[in-house]
């Protein structure tokens, strides 16, 4: 956030009142990493070559993402709006169009948005339940 706040006084970019939103994605951020890691780490424990396979989700995670194009770029190609509904599957689509948002401006998807929350939440759910379900043999595992 420091350099996101020096580049602009260095670009003398003002941001809008969007820029308020900010937490908010910062939260459903925080929602959609917290939901996977527990699942993820619960899997580490439970069969130990795991961890050998996360560093590639976490990869092919980075390249599902919009981080280095548009999500607007999906709709563009030949899959249309439908092709952007389903990308949004992924959680990070809707926090990453939203910080877009907030800070330069770019439109939001709107159905596509509320998909990603789903699933951060739905992912969140199911990642505290395996978590709290596998945690009492975490012991033994170790």
């Amino acid at each position: 956030m420091g350099l996101l706040a020096v580049l602009m006084i260095v670009y003398r970019y003002m941001p809008t009142l969007r820029i308020l939103w900010l937490p908010v994605f910062v939260l459903l951020a925080l929602v959609a990493s917290m939901g996977i890691g527990l699942y993820l780490t619960a899997l580490n424990v439970k069969y130990r070559d795991f961890r050998y396979i996360v560093p590639f989700i976490v990869q092919l995670g980075t390249y599902a993402s919009p981080v280095g194009y548009s999500s607007i770029r999906v709709a563009q190609s030949r899959y249309g709006e439908i092709g952007r509904f389903w990308y949004s599957l992924n959680p990070m689509v809707g926090v990453i169009d939203g910080f877009r948002w907030c800070i330069i401006g770019e439109p939001i998807y709107w159905p596509g948005m509320f998909l990603s929350v789903g699933v951060a939440f739905f992912f969140l759910i199911v990642g505290v339940k395996y978590f709290r379900n596998t945690e009492k043999s975490f012991a033994d595992n170790i």
